[in-house]
Order: structure tokens, then sequence, then C-alpha cells
């Protein structure tokens, strides 16, 4: 495996942990994980990479080693966040960003929101979130309310190989090596000798503000770096967008600049399953 590096910086307000491989005088590439993920499930996908990188990946606020907020998470916290991650390390030219689920969807509205900002973007089935109605507000903001009163509450375990076994358990194709290897950096013990996740549990709360699918598409119709779609072949997003062909042809409609491509044999955890055929997706659209 390839040696990463641990690096804490304040990102307004917060400690946010970023991993990094590779030269800092080599081209950057930054990757952003999904929700309830960490950077270090980048690690398969660094190790394929075929040229010089130096590769940047934070864990987003309240995942991993970054800091808690234990006051909710909100996508324009993640832009700002992506913003000044930006700022630090890719002042001085556009970025080459690769975004998985979560990650992929703020780096496409940052990627609208800032285009000049933005070389290349990559989506690894982050391609936006199924839309709302206006009346469905009440009812969110009631369960928001109440699972504020009450919060969630995240499982525990007795050994990592416990949570190598749930990860396996969430996805039939990770390996039991990649599973063992991610089990401690997703998790951590405590003090009481108890395996936690190493995530804040306000995750689990529900957002109150509902997707706004037409702002989301005023973002995305302002992009002018290429954008490539990753999808794998499995029925998740598919399922996730449900099922409405015409609804992600609108989607692809808002980009000036759109390719698509299929990684085979993996599930919605590319990066996990199939990181040599994502590094080798990566690496020939940031290079074309």
């Amino acid at each position: 495996m390839r040696p990463s590096r641990s690096t804490v910086i304040p990102v307004r307000g917060l400690r946010c942990h970023v991993r990094e491989w590779g030269d800092p005088t080599a081209p950057r590439l930054f990757l952003l994980h999904g929700w309830m993920d960490v950077s270090a499930s980048f690690q398969f996908t660094v190790d394929e990479l075929q040229q010089g990188w130096f590769v940047i990946a934070p864990d987003w606020r309240g995942f991993g080693l970054s800091q808690w907020t234990n006051q909710g998470y909100w996508f324009p916290d993640f832009i700002a966040d992506l913003d000044a991650i930006l700022e630090r390390y890719s002042a001085d030219e556009p970025a080459r960003i690769v975004g998985h689920s979560m990650g992929g969807n703020v780096a496409n509205l940052y990627a609208g929101i800032r285009p000049e900002r933005v070389q290349k973007v990559v989506l690894a089935e982050g391609f936006g979130l199924p839309p709302t109605k206006p009346d469905q507000a009440p009812g969110r903001y009631g369960r928001w309310l109440a699972e504020n009163r009450q919060p969630p509450v995240l499982k525990t375990y007795q050994s990592f190989d416990e949570v190598a076994r749930r990860l396996r358990k969430n996805n039939p194709r990770l390996s039991d090596e990649r599973a063992h290897y991610l089990a401690p950096h997703w998790a951590e013990e405590g003090a009481d000798g108890t395996i936690h996740l190493r995530a804040d549990p306000h995750h689990k709360v529900v957002n109150p503000v509902l997707y706004r699918l037409e702002e989301a598409m005023a973002c995305w119709r302002r992009i002018t770096a290429p954008v490539l779609w990753l999808w794998s072949d499995s029925d998740w997003m598919a399922t996730f967008m449900g099922n409405e062909k015409a609804l992600l042809d609108s989607y692809r409609a808002c980009y000036r600049s759109l390719r698509e491509e299929t990684i085979g044999g993996a599930s919605h955890m590319m990066h996990h399953d199939q990181p040599a055929a994502l590094a080798r997706a990566i690496e020939a659209f940031m290079t074309a």
C-alpha cells in the first residue's frame, strides 16, 4: 500500500483531517468521500493510480478524524468546507475533483457555484438526489424536531472483526482483506473497550430542508468543467433515483460537457471493490 500522511488543518472553526498521498509538487487530485465513509476508503484506488499525483482526501466534518459539530450537518457547510480546502491546497489553479456519492453531490454543486475553481469533475454515483415536493415539508420538519429531542445513536461493536463483518454485509463484493483494513479507519476503540464508528450520530438526523432540485439544476447549468458520470453496474443508483429515466435525462441536459462510463462488477462502493477500474477511468479522464 502507498503510504499516506495525516494532516489536520483549521477549516471554518473546526479541525479537519486530511489524508495525503504522494509528492506535494505533483499534479493535485482531490478525492471526496460519501456519507458514512472516510478518506481512508480511497487507499485501494490510490494504490492503482499509474501516474504521479499529489492526492488530497479530506474527512468531511463529523466523519473519520475530523471534528464533530453536534449541531447538524448541511450541504452549504460541506460546500464551504470544500471551498476552504481548495483555497489551501489549490489556490493557484482550478482543481481536479473526484467525488463519490455525497462527495459527488457536493462537488457537483460547487463546480457550478465556483466554476472558475474547477478544472474537471468525476462523479462516482453522486449525480444528484431525487426531487422533493413542498407538501413533504411539515412532516420533514416534524421528524427533525422529534429526532433532535431524542437523537439517534450508532451501533457499537465488540471487535474490529465485527466491524469488518458489518462492512462485508453492507457490500458482499468487498474482500475480507480490504474489510479488515477499513475497520480501524471506520471505527475506534472507546474507553470502555467497545468499538464505535468514527462518525457523529447527528449525521443520522434527517435534514429538515427539502432537496430543491431546481436550485441544484441552476448550479449544474453553470458548470464549465468537463464532467464524467461513473456508474456501477449494480442497480443501486437507478433504484435510488426511483428508476425514473426521464428524471436522469433532465439531469443530463444541464451539463455542457458530460461523459458517462460504467464500472463493471462494482457496487455503489466502487472504490472498495473495483479500485483498479475506477483509477483507470479517473486518470484517463483527468489527463485527456
